[in-house]
């Protein structure tokens, strides 16, 4: 074959560590804007990107030249180093190890991008923690739950 044909379709969810809810609306949008900047850099398509205060959903079509691994830590790694030279938080800020990333079909993209876009609406019924691990069995990925988070109330929007 003398080309190389893909239609990959990945949600990301990455985790500020220890779940601290910082990134507040005052600065996550300028952070999504560097975020997006970084995913289409290496050549993805950006679909939609949002969050809550301790969460990012990341939804994207998937340029299979990168290593999916490696767009991660260059997403968090780069971030990362974002927010604290601009010092929007008093303290240090960082990722926690670790991403979540689920595969979707092209018919599912437009529930995707909805799902995604209304989270702060979501998060007013559903936990992150019940979010994530519905996602995990969604997909029947084995995990252990000693790992999974700590129960995080989120302010009303």
């Amino acid at each position: 074959m003398a080309n190389t044909y893909t239609q990959i379709f990945i949600h990301l969810i990455i985790v500020v560590k220890n779940r601290d809810n910082i990134l507040s609306q005052s600065f996550k949008h300028d952070v999504f804007k560097y975020i997006t900047g970084i995913i289409q850099k290496r050549g993805h398509k950006l679909l939609i990107i949002n969050g809550m205060t301790d969460h990012v959903h990341v939804f994207i079509g998937f340029n299979p030249d990168d290593s999916l691994s490696e767009l991660v830590k260059e997403i968090k790694r780069c971030s990362t180093n974002y927010i604290n030279e601009k010092k929007f938080l008093k303290g240090h800020f960082s990722w926690q190890n670790g991403y979540a990333a689920f595969s979707y079909s092209k018919s599912q993209i437009k529930k995707v991008v909805q799902y995604i876009e209304n989270q702060e609406i979501h998060h007013k019924k559903k936990t992150f923690k019940d979010e994530y691990i519905e996602l995990l069995k969604k997909f029947e990925v084995k995990y252990d739950s000693k790992y999974l988070f700590a129960e995080v109330v989120y302010d009303k929007v």
